[in-house]
C-alpha cells in the first residue's frame, strides 16, 4: 500500500427544474439536466462499470447534490427525458439524410446516431431508468464513496449568522444522503467550498468527521497548515479538513479542455443551423437548445470550422491524463520527502460539467487518469474517509473564511446581477425558522402546509438560480422560477396566518415539487 495517495473528488449538482409540462419538446430549461445526464451521468455510470468488470483498483469520492438525486429518480422527469433522446435519435436520422453528401460529416452523424442509440438502450433496459440506483451498486462495492452536501447546494456562509438554517440544509443533506444510499461514510461537502468560523461547531454534533476545504482555508490560517494541503489538519473540535489542490479546475478548465482537437460542445447543430431547417428537424418552444449533434473542432477562429477527428481526440486525451497524473505525481513525491513519514495526500476536486457537458472527451479522460493510477507503483487512488484514521492527533489549526469559487469568497454567487434575490431569501429563511417555533406539533393538513414550506424555503437558498442569473444561462427562466418560489413560500405564511389554506392549491403545488417525500419542517427548529 502506497503511503502517497491521490484522491479525486466528482462534484455534481444542478438547478430544480421540473418543468413537466414540456413533454416530448425541447426546451432551454430542461435541456440543462438531459444534457447533463446524456453527456455526464451516463457515460460516468459506463466507466464504473467498466472499470469494475476489468477488476481496475480504484476509488473516488462522488458528491451528488440531493436536488439532483430527486430530479434522476422522479419517475416524471425519467420518462421526459426517454422521449428526449427519442426525439434526439429522430433528429439524428434526419442529419444522415442532411449530410449524405458530405464525407467528413457523415461518419460523426452515425457516430453521435449509434451512441444515443446505445444511451437509450442502457437507460431503459439496463439501468431502467435509475441512475442513482446504479451508482449505489459501486457505493456497496467500495469503489464509490459518496460525501454527502447541502439540501439545495446553498452557499451556507450567506446564512452563517442563521445557525438553525445552516443546520437544516445540513441535516436534510445527510438524511438525503442516507435515504439515496444507505449507509454513508463520515464527511459533508461544504457547496462551492464556504467555509465560515464556527462551521466545524455546526458539522461535528452530527457526527461529521472530515470536510474539503480551499487551499486557502489551512494556508492563510492565523496558524498555517505545517504541511500545507499534503496533510489533512483538524479544528478545535477535531473536524478534519483536507485542502483542495488549486491548480485542478483551472487545468481543466483553462488547459487541457481546451486543446483545438477537441470537439467544440458550442458548435451543435441546435444553434447553427438556420431556423428554418431546423424546425424541420425538431420541435421545440422556439428556444435553440443542444440536439447533441456536433461535428466541429475547437478553433480560436470562431468563423472557421475543422471537421472533428475522433482519433486524434483519443490521443490527445492519454496525453493530457498522463500529463495531468504525471503533474500530481511529481506533487506527492515532492511533498512527501519533505513530510517527516513520507506520507503525502492530495485532493482534487473536479466539476462534473467537465466530464462531457463543456468538454466532452472529460471522462475518457477520467478513465485514462483512473488508469494510469492504478498501474503506478508509488501513488494509488484513494479517498477522504481512509485517511482520517489520524484525527485526534493531527494539528489543529482555526481555518480562514474562503470558498472555492470566484477569487476566493464566491463573490460570482452574490453580484450586481443577483443580489436582488438575497432579501426575499433571506425573509423567508428567517420566517421558516419563526413558523418551525410557533407550530411545534402539527399534524395532519397543517403539518403538509409547514412541510411545503420548508421545502420552499431550501429552494429560494439554493446558490444554483443566482448563479444561473450571473453565468446568463436562461436567466429569464431563473428569475420566474425564483420568483415562483417566493410567492409559493408567501403564500404558506399567510395561510398559517390567516389559518386557511386551500386544500386544491396545495395538493396540486406538493404535486410541482415532489422531493423531500420525507420532509419534516422541524428540521427548521432551534437545537436544544
Amino acid at each position: 500500500m502506497s503511503s502517497k495517495k491521490l484522491i479525486l473528488v466528482i462534484t455534481a449538482e444542478q438547478a430544480y427544474i421540473r418543468s413537466t409540462g414540456a413533454d416530448e419538446t425541447f426546451s432551454a430549461p430542461n435541456d440543462i439536466l438531459f444534457s447533463a445526464i446524456t453527456d455526464t451521468y451516463i457515460p460516468l455510470v459506463e466507466m464504473l462499470g467498466r472499470l469494475c468488470e476489468e477488476e481496475v483498483p480504484f476509488k473516488i469520492n462522488l458528491v451528488l447534490s440531493p436536488v439532483l438525486c430527486e430530479m434522476l429518480e422522479d419517475q416524471e422527469i425519467q420518462v421526459q427525458y426517454q422521449k428526449n433522446l427519442e426525439r434526439r435519435i429522430e433528429i439524428g436520422k434526419k442529419e444522415l439524410e442532411r449530410n449524405a453528401g458530405d464525407e467528413k460529416i457523415l461518419p460523426l452523424v452515425k457516430a453521435t446516431l449509434d451512441t444515443l442509440e446505445k444511451k437509450l438502450d442502457l437507460f431503459v433496459n439496463k439501468f431502467q431508468r435509475k441512475i442513482v440506483r446504479q451508482i449505489r451498486k459501486f457505493v456497496s462495492k467500495g469503489v464509490v464513496e459518496i460525501i454527502p452536501t447541502a439540501a439545495t447546494y446553498a452557499y451556507l456562509p450567506h446564512f452563517a449568522d442563521l445557525p438553525e438554517s445552516v443546520n437544516a440544509q445540513i441535516e436534510t443533506g445527510l438524511l438525503s444522503a442516507k435515504y439515496f444510499f444507505g449507509e454513508i461514510g463520515g464527511g459533508f461537502y461544504l457547496p462551492y467550498l464556504g467555509w465560515a468560523s464556527g462551521f466545524d461547531k455546526i458539522l461535528r454534533p452530527y457526527g461529521i468527521n472530515y470536510t474539503i476545504l480551499d487551499a486557502r482555508a489551512l494556508l492563510f490560517a492565523e496558524t498555517p497548515s505545517e504541511k500545507g494541503i499534503f496533510c489533512p489538519a483538524r479544528t478545535n473540535t477535531s473536524l478534519v479538513t483536507f485542502g483542495s489542490d488549486p491548480d485542478t479546475p483551472r487545468d481543466i478548465r483553462d488547459g487541457y479542455s481546451q486543446n483545438q482537437c477537441y470537439l467544440s460542445v458550442e458548435k451543435d447543430v441546435g444553434f447553427e443551423l438556420p431556423g428554418e431547417t431546423l424546425r424541420t428537424l425538431m420541435k421545440n418552444d422556439g428556444s435553440r437548445v443542444q440536439t447533441g449533434f456536433k461535428y466541429w473542432s475547437r478553433t480560436d477562429d470562431s468563423e472557421k470550422n475543422v471537421p472533428y477527428n475522433p482519433d486524434e481526440a483519443k490521443k490527445q486525451v492519454q496525453i493530457d491524463a498522463a500529463d495531468f497524473f504525471g503533474s500530481k505525481r511529481k506533487k506527492l513525491l515532492a511533498a512527501a520527502d519533505e513530510i517527516e513519514d513520507n506520507t503525502a495526500t492530495l485532493v482534487c476536486t473536479i466539476p462534473s460539467e467537465y466530464l462531457g457537458q463543456e468538454w466532452h472527451e472529460g471522462v475518457d479522460w477520467l478513465e485514462s487518469v483512473i488508469r494510469i493510477c492504478a498501474a503506478d507503483n508509488e501513488v494509488e487512488l484513494s479517498v477522504c474517509g481512509e485517511n482520517i484514521k489520524k484525527q485526534f492527533s493531527l494539528q489543529k489549526i482555526n481555518p480562514y473564511p474562503c470558498s472555492g469559487g470566484g477569487d476566493g469568497y464566491s463573490e460570482d454567487l452574490l453580484d450586481s446581477s443577483n443580489n436582488w434575490m438575497m432579501r426575499y431569501t433571506r425573509k423567508a429563511t428567517e420566517r421558516m425558522i419563526e413558523l418551525a417555533s410557533r407550530f411545534p406539533g402539527e399534524t395532519s393538513l397543517k403539518a403538509r402546509l409547514l412541510n411545503l414550506g420548508a421545502k420552499e424555503a431550501f429552494l429560494v437558498q439554493s446558490s444554483a438560480l443566482p448563479k444561473m442569473i450571473q453565468e446568463g444561462l436562461c436567466p429569464d427562466f431563473a428569475r420566474e422560477e425564483f420568483k415562483k418560489d417566493i410567492l409559493s413560500f408567501s403564500q404558506v405564511f399567510d395561510a398559517l396566518a390567516s389559518n386557511s389554506v386551500s386544500t386544491e392549491w396545495l395538493t396540486n403545488l406538493e404535486k410541482d415539487h415532489p422531493l423531500f417525500p420525507w420532509m419534516n419542517y422541524r428540521i427548521f427548529s432551534k437545537k436544544k
